[in-house]
């Protein structure tokens, strides 16, 4: 094992790579037992505070990326200890940095969220690529080939095929196909199988190129729900296993669903205070009070109906009986205006005064 190290590692120069794949993936796994215990309330594990602010682990990555980048620029190549070292040093840094990858990209705290997921998503990715490294499998593959970038007769050759698998790897990345893609910068026959096979549902190229009543866009339905899903799903349960659980309601939705209540409440409280006046006022008034006066204003309504259907009436009653009376009447004998007018015998049976009997 020593010897086999010796010629694959320190022999080839990737003790400095070896160093920091190490010591990115211990940072890794320590940083999610810390977070994890943490999530738990864990007596002695606590965020790191400074008054109110809450300091991600992504500051300290940042910090420890930049120390060690320095150092091996800044460090000689016959010292292949302090080398080592430096990429100890940026490989902690990256694991906090890639561990808090989703923070980065949505700017907002989804750590223990769906979106979240990204980050153990970059952590995954980083450590394939180098682990692939440390194999000796280069980018492009163009060591399997036999070609050598630097010698003259060959670099027309090898610029071609550098240019074409560049082009398969963006034709694989925009369908949907983000593991064949980058994996297959290394293994190159991966990208001829994503350039060839139909694109994913809801990458960019089956936007751009599927329609949704087509036979391929119906192909890569029953392909993404009988091949992806299952293997998506057994993904999530190793990150799952390793990260923890990403099942947080997402800030966003928490703050609708906050903004929603305190509406509601506003509401409800609006509603009580109408309700509170109104019996405020049924109460300034006494209940007998309210009883007679609900009493007195009814009882004046009836009269004034009354009256105005008693008027109504009698006076009808009333214009009938004239009208009638007049035309019962007999007409009035025409007299003679020469003669006198008889005068009338006086009421009574008495004789007026200064009548003679």
């Amino acid at each position: 094992m020593i010897e086999m190290f010796d010629a694959r590692i320190v022999e080839t120069g990737r003790l400095p790579l070896f160093g920091f794949f190490v010591a990115f993936m211990i940072t890794f796994v320590l940083t999610r037992v810390n977070v994890r215990l943490i999530r738990s309330n864990v007596r002695w594990f606590r965020n790191v505070t400074a008054g109110d602010v809450h300091i991600h682990h992504v500051v300290f990555g940042v910090v420890l990326m930049l120390a060690g980048g320095v150092a091996s620029l800044a460090v000689p190549d016959a010292l292949v200890g302090l080398d080592l070292a430096a990429a100890v040093v940026f490989g902690m840094g990256s694991a906090l940095v890639l561990d808090e990858f989703a923070l980065i990209l949505h700017l907002s705290d989804v750590y223990w969220t769906e979106k979240g997921r990204a980050s153990v998503d970059a952590v995954f990715v980083a450590i394939a690529v180098t682990g692939l490294l440390l194999l000796g499998v280069h980018p492009l593959g163009y060591e399997s080939l036999g070609l050598d970038p630097g010698a003259g007769a060959m670099s027309p050759v090898y610029v071609a095929f550098l240019v074409v698998n560049l082009a398969l790897a963006v034709l694989t990345l925009l369908k949907g196909k983000i593991w064949t893609g980058l994996i297959g910068l290394f293994v190159p026959a991966l990208l001829v199988i994503g350039a060839i096979r139909v694109a994913r549902p809801g990458s960019p190229w089956s936007r751009w190129r599927y329609d949704h009543e087509s036979r391929r866009y119906q192909r890569a339905v029953r392909r993404e729900n009988s091949i992806r899903r299952p293997l998506i799903r057994g993904k999530i349960w190793v990150q799952e296993f390793i990260a923890g659980r990403h099942d947080l309601i997402p800030p966003e939705l928490l703050q609708r669903r906050t903004e929603a209540t305190d509406r509601a409440r506003r509401r409800r409280l609006a509603r009580v205070q109408r309700r509170a006046a109104a019996r405020a006022e049924r109460k300034a008034v006494s209940p007998f009070r309210r009883k007679t006066r609900t009493w007195a204003e009814r009882r004046a309504e009836t009269r004034t109906r009354r009256g105005a259907v008693t008027r109504g009436g009698n006076a009808s009653r009333m214009r009938t009986r004239a009208a009638s009376r007049r035309r019962d009447r007999p007409p009035a004998p025409e007299r003679d205006s020469r003669q006198a007018p008889e005068e009338e015998p006086p009421t009574g049976g008495r004789p007026r005064a200064g009548t003679p009997s």
